[in-house]
């Protein structure tokens, strides 16, 4: 039995831990991630955005079959009268270069607040804050503080003072403790010292160009390590031109977190461990969801898990009277009896209750093959890393025809990954 099966209690479920378990071994897909693999040439991984975000080209695949458009096409695409809904998450400076007294290089990448846990609160802490973080070379840092590698001499960041400090080593990742003298709110320190973590598959530093092109027009609440980047092709032409069609453009905000760089390590996917990741959704949109019959298009794969997640918060606000955090495989383990009107309802109804205008949880929803669908009816997004959980689920949105798509993109010159081209997948019935 995995260690991720084992995290799940059996008493919530009403069965004995025997019991619980087989059902859990039976339910949970069994899924190889070899079986998710195809061959990237890196010469068809984009480096680069293009000069003009809507210039990419678009994938539609609807109804089992391909066509070929250039994303300011997009607005054509789409069914009138319909909900699009955006992340507006945006991607903070979270990428930190300390230097040893040795000489040592120790690059620091922020991936979720520890001390405070909020992210409000900590990004506007003075004078120190504690990150959980990915570290390089961190096996060549001890106990000793590490001051920030400042190689120009910026008088700016030489007056931050930032230091970091290694609280624990916890897996793949590190809890550390940082600490400035100037007194600056931690957003200001990060846009000062830090860097845009841009996804290590790029191969480069981070240039001029990404402080602008690697975050979306309509980003607005900080948050995340990595860019929702099925947005990025969006201009403001494109927009209002979907605005034209009587689409309600609506947001919710999924800081995108550690799983997103964390690739699928175990061949069997129950083995994997995906992280949580925070979110927040307007009453108003709840309203809407539960209330409408219209079409739902999610923007990137972030609001797909957001979307998602609601039924299952609605299930708890139904059996326990509270919302509360999405578990990994919670949608597999049993059968639920709930339409998302009634689930969505039961979320509304605890805002209501509560004097609240919006809903804050966590997910770590993961959505393989074999996951039923509850709220998205359409996808635009970009083209995944083999073997990753994002690939999974593609394939869960268009009934395992994955590789029929990938296969036509690479051999028909579409260009991958986060700067690269995108698609708009209509979900298979």
């Amino acid at each position: 039995m995995s260690r991720q099966l084992r995290k799940f209690a059996p008493e919530k479920f009403g069965i004995n831990s025997k019991e619980f378990h087989r059902l859990m071994k039976n339910m949970i897909p069994d899924i190889r991630i070899e079986d998710y693999n195809y061959p990237l040439p890196d010469e068809r991984i984009a480096k680069y955005p293009l000069e003009r975000r809507d210039a990419s080209k678009l994938l539609e695949y609807r109804n089992e079959e391909i066509s070929e458009h250039r994303f300011y096409d997009l607005p054509d695409i789409l069914p009138e009268n319909s909900i699009m809904v955006f992340n507006d998450t945006k991607v903070v400076p979270a990428r930190l270069h300390f230097q040893r007294a040795t000489g040592a290089h120790i690059e620091i990448f922020c991936l979720e607040p520890y001390d405070p846990v909020e992210y409000n609160l900590v990004f506007a802490a003075t004078s120190k804050c504690v990150w959980k973080c990915i570290v390089g070379n961190v096996k060549k840092w001890k106990s000793d503080v590490l001051s920030l590698y400042n190689p120009e001499n910026d008088r700016n960041i030489a007056d931050m003072g930032l230091t970091a400090s290694l609280l624990e080593r916890d897996g793949e990742t590190s809890v550390v403790e940082f600490r400035w003298e100037d007194s600056s709110p931690f957003s200001k320190v990060l846009e000062v010292c830090g860097s845009i973590p841009i996804p290590p598959y790029l191969n480069r530093d981070t240039e001029a160009v990404d402080q602008e092109r690697y975050q979306t027009l309509y980003a607005r609440y900080r948050g995340s390590v990595a860019a929702p980047t099925a947005g990025l092709h969006f201009t403001d032409e494109v927009l209002d031109r979907i605005k034209a069609k009587n689409v309600d453009m609506e947001t919710v905000c999924l800081h995108v977190g550690a799983g997103t760089f964390l690739p699928v390590k175990s061949s069997n996917v129950a083995e994997h461990t995906m992280h949580r990741e925070p979110f927040v959704v307007t009453r108003e949109l709840l309203v809407k969801l539960k209330e409408s019959v219209r079409t739902v298009i999610a923007v990137g794969t972030t609001s797909v898990r957001t979307l998602e997640s609601l039924y299952y918060v609605g299930v708890k606000c139904i059996e326990e009277g509270r919302p509360s955090d999405v578990g990994q495989w919670e949608p597999y383990v049993r059968d639920y009896p709930y339409t998302v009107e009634e689930s969505v309802g039961a979320i509304v109804e605890y805002l209501d209750r509560n004097g609240l205008d919006s809903l804050s949880v966590g997910t770590r929803i993961i959505i393989v093959p074999g996951y039923r669908f509850r709220v998205v009816d359409i996808l635009v997004t970009n083209f995944h890393q083999p073997q990753s959980t994002l690939l999974l689920l593609i394939s869960a949105f268009i009934g395992g025809r994955w590789r029929q798509i990938y296969d036509y993109a690479i051999g028909n010159g579409f260009r991958f990954l986060s700067y690269g081209d995108s698609s708009v997948l209509f979900r298979s019935r």
